[in-house]
């Protein structure tokens, strides 16, 4: 009889054993994150690592330092104008696809510019590696977002930290390596077969988790974006080409019709949104909290492309090392800020962003502040490595704060909408803070030449200047981070599955 009433009372106890469909459908979103972060941090790396290869692209290939420098230039160009467009891909497409075309494209330009036999071929394989780019940025964070229920969103978004901040930032110490014992092709031949397997293994694993809509696409709003982001990205990325610390007429001329293509393309998407047709639906800006962090997420940019230009140009210039040195001081930094953003991704969820922006904005205002002071010919190399580890340690408590709370705060209709923007944010962010560092950096050298300074004292005197700069812009910061806080999880808000 006791076995008869124990029979009955675990029959009356409820199952609490997962669902075996429950599991198979976890496991699946799991693999197909993976695959798109592995995917983005390869493709994301590539953006970064022409820079140190300009002298040696300029003795290999006969070309002017105005003519290597579009390598990079074109890159960020297209991937202006492509990032605008992924928000309606993202609604009209499978992920699956999308993926496939993402990785194919950026393996075939690797090819490309690793078989280029001359500058203009190398030019085009780099426009067809940014195409790929810019579409997994925003795929990835988008599947996430969809994919994740909001428990444990900060702690995947941890994870894509690492893609979003280190790898541009080893980025640089990775091509000295190469370059320090092989040729500029090299870059690429290394990363071909990377690409490849990525694209082989996304191939395999990767599944349809979305659901796409018959979205339409306006035409005028693709050639406004075309226009204005591109225009003000080639804009800011040649005024922060010049070597004289001045902005040519053509930058102006670019950045002006590139904001007059802006503001045209916001009136249109203004238009558009009312009918739920817009490019780039901006009422994720009546959103405070993604307002407010999109604001911050872009200083952040400015501030960590700037430093990544002006260290290595201190540490070259000024204190006399080579390219494979200086990008060895910067490594340190780069491992800080990738084994932090996991951890700071599960605090996240645990104590929500405002505990983990406000000391990180305080220690990314705190060494820039600090680096405006003490960078001279006689600074030593260990306070160098030292103030970069602190500025990566506080950009590492900022960045998954921010994606985490800024795009959770969206309805999921705007997820993509959302990447898209934060995406397109990230290239004219990284574009204004290279022109704006270079540009105060050279004005100031040359002024401090002209009136008898040394040579790298004069480098030192306008590196300080433009690191004044960024000092003042992430203390700006530092309030704007009192504004963020951690969505609230309301059902009608929850991804499908969850």
């Amino acid at each position: 009889m006791s076995d008869d009433l124990a029979t009955r009372d675990a029959r009356a106890l409820p199952d609490r054993s997962p669902a075996p469909a429950s599991m198979d459908l976890a496991r699946r979103n799991t693999v197909v994150i993976w695959v798109l972060i592995v995917s983005a941090f390869v493709v994301i790396l590539n953006e970064t690592v022409m820079g140190v290869a300009i002298p040696h692209l300029m003795t290999d290939l006969g070309i002017t330092a105005v003519a290597a420098q579009w390598l990079t230039t074109a890159f960020l160009l297209t991937m202006a104008v492509v990032i605008p467009v992924t928000g309606f891909l993202l609604q009209r497409f499978h992920t699956r696809p999308l993926f496939i075309t993402a990785m194919a494209l950026f393996s075939a330009g690797t090819l490309i510019a690793a078989l280029a036999p001359g500058f203009e071929v190398l030019l085009v394989a780099r426009v067809i590696q940014a195409g790929g780019t810019a579409i997994m940025f925003p795929l990835l964070i988008t599947t996430v977002m969809q994919l994740e229920p909001p428990a444990t969103r900060g702690r995947r978004m941890g994870s894509i930290s690492v893609v979003i901040a280190v790898a541009p930032a080893i980025g640089p110490t990775i091509s000295g390596l190469i370059l320090s014992a092989f040729s500029w092709r090299f870059m690429f031949v290394f990363v071909l077969p990377i690409a490849v397997a990525v694209l082989a293994v996304g191939w395999r694993l990767m599944r349809n988790v979305t659901e796409p809509r018959d979205a339409p696409i306006d035409l005028l709003s693709v050639a406004l974006s075309a226009v204005g982001f591109g225009g003000v990205v080639f804009g800011l990325s040649r005024a922060g080409e010049s070597a004289a610390g001045g902005v040519s007429a053509s930058s102006v001329a670019a950045i002006t019709v590139g904001a007059l293509g802006v503001g045209l393309f916001i009136w249109r998407q203004l238009v558009l949104q009312r009918i739920d047709d817009a490019l780039l639906d901006l009422r994720t800006f009546r959103v405070p909290t993604f307002a407010v962090s999109v604001g911050m997420f872009v200083v952040l940019m400015m501030s960590l492309f700037g430093a990544l230009i002006l260290l290595p140009l201190f540490m070259q210039g000024v204190l006399g090392l080579s390219v494979l040195q200086s990008g060895l001081i910067l490594l340190p930094g780069g491992l800080a800020m990738g084994l932090l953003a996991p951890l700071i991704g599960r605090a996240y969820d645990r104590i929500g962003p405002r505990p983990l922006l406000v000391p990180g904005a305080v220690i990314v205002a705190a060494v820039l502040w600090t680096l405006s002071t003490i960078l001279g010919p006689d600074t030593p190399w260990w306070q160098v490595v030292a103030a970069h580890v602190a500025f990566s340690i506080g950009l590492a408590l900022m960045f998954t704060p921010l994606f985490t709370a800024s795009l959770g705060s969206l309805p999921p209709r705007l997820y993509s909408h959302g990447s898209a923007t934060v995406s397109a944010l990230q290239q004219v962010a990284a574009a204004a803070g290279t022109a704006l560092f270079i540009s105060t950096m050279a004005a100031v050298t040359i002024a401090q030449v002209g009136a008898g300074a040394d040579e790298s004292a004069a480098l030192a005197s306008g590196i300080r200047a433009a690191l004044l700069i960024g000092a003042v812009l992430a203390t700006v910061a530092i309030a704007g981070a009192f504004f963020i806080r951690k969505p609230d999880v309301e059902p009608s808000t929850l991804p499908a599955g969850h």
